[in-house]
């Protein structure tokens, strides 16, 4: 098939006018920023890692009260339970309590949402796709989605992910390039940051290895981006950092501020804020404790309760330094429009390529 042919069966698929899906970001859940891009055609997300069932349900009502059209909740498939270090998480906590606030003893103790009670919100939202990250779904789970006819987008990192997810029942892979802001979606964490391929080598080679439909993610923010993507055989690109800047994503000033200013080379994959590795702007904060004489971070989502004081002190003064800055190697490619508009334009510059 032609790329517009790809394209064209893909839209179809979902009822979109514009092959472009809104990232899920767990820290940017904002329902206004899903509502914009599926009034632009696109595809809306929400991150549901932080969310118990009931916000889930109540986000799900919200975006569908402004807007109308498709929408893909995403969950992050579990690690096992972590293993915990006393004496080198009171090393963390002085560490982290020369950034921000004092760490308290019970820091690292938040259990997160309970995993299987999240799915089953999001399986009664039937939403037009439920997808996966940083491991696959259980074969329990897989069957209840095949049973009510609810799409599965498998994200992965490498092709063999992507042979694994094929195989495992995924109707359509999200190939997530190391470009991308945010967390890596490796399905074993202590790999994340060992086997990092850049989209454009991994994306033509997940479409040929797999059947499905292939979703290009990580440093798309642009007409251009979008166009090389489809060329390599995606029949979509999914779109996180591009869309921070717009006011819709309401996040931080001082983030949104820093994203613009942001290099590629300005940004760092590492494990200093959750304890799962994850790309943000290289601030003070990420320089220092990526360090060699810093303290190991310890393992998610430990890491993420220990800073987690730090992090709120830093928004409530506006210290991007201090901030969980997430944003991907285009990040200066994001512009500070609304939502709607920017997704159209870049669609219509990336038509106007591969015409």
């Amino acid at each position: 098939m032609t790329v517009r042919d790809t394209v064209a069966t893909f839209c179809g698929q979902f009822a979109l006018e514009i092959p472009v899906l809104l990232a899920p970001m767990a820290g940017v859940p904002a329902p206004s920023l899903s509502a914009a891009v599926m009034q632009a055609g696109g595809m809306g997300a929400l991150g549901a890692l932080l969310f118990q069932p009931d916000e889930i349900v109540e986000w799900v009502s919200t975006v569908r009260g402004l807007a109308s059209g498709p929408f893909q909740l995403n969950l992050w498939v579990p690690d096992p339970k972590p293993a915990r270090d006393p004496a080198a998480e009171v090393k963390l906590r002085q560490f982290l309590g020369e950034w921000g606030p004092q760490v308290s003893q019970s820091a690292g103790d938040a259990v997160p949402p309970d995993f299987t009670a999240q799915f089953e919100a999001i399986l009664e939202a039937t939403p037009a796709a439920i997808s996966s990250v940083m491991g696959l779904f259980p074969p329990g789970m897989i069957a209840r989605l095949k049973q009510k006819k609810i799409t599965w987008f498998a994200t992965v990192s490498t092709v063999g992910e992507a042979l694994e997810a094929e195989a495992q029942g995924a109707d359509a892979i999200i190939a997530q390039g190391m470009e991308a802001g945010g967390h890596r979606a490796a399905f074993e964490a202590q790999k994340a940051e060992q086997e990092l391929v850049g989209l454009f080598s991994l994306l033509p080679a997940v479409v040929d290895a797999v059947h499905i439909p292939v979703v290009a993610t990580g440093g798309i923010a642009d007409g251009r981006g979008i166009a090389a993507a489809l060329t390599l055989g995606a029949s979509a690109v999914q779109i996180g950092t591009g869309f921070l800047r717009c006011p819709e994503a309401v996040i931080h000033p001082a983030w949104a501020a820093a994203i613009a200013r942001t290099a590629p080379e300005d940004t760092r994959v590492s494990r200093v804020f959750s304890g799962r590795a994850g790309r943000s702007i290289t601030t003070a904060y990420v320089r220092e404790a990526s360090a060699r004489d810093a303290p190991c971070p310890a393992p998610y989502p430990v890491q993420r309760d220990l800073t987690a004081a730090m992090r709120k002190a830093a928004e409530r003064t506006g210290d991007v330094e201090r901030m969980q800055a997430w944003a991907g190697q285009s990040a200066a490619l994001a512009s500070a429009e609304p939502a709607t508009t920017l997704a159209n334009r870049i669609w219509s510059e990336a038509s106007n390529i591969l015409t």
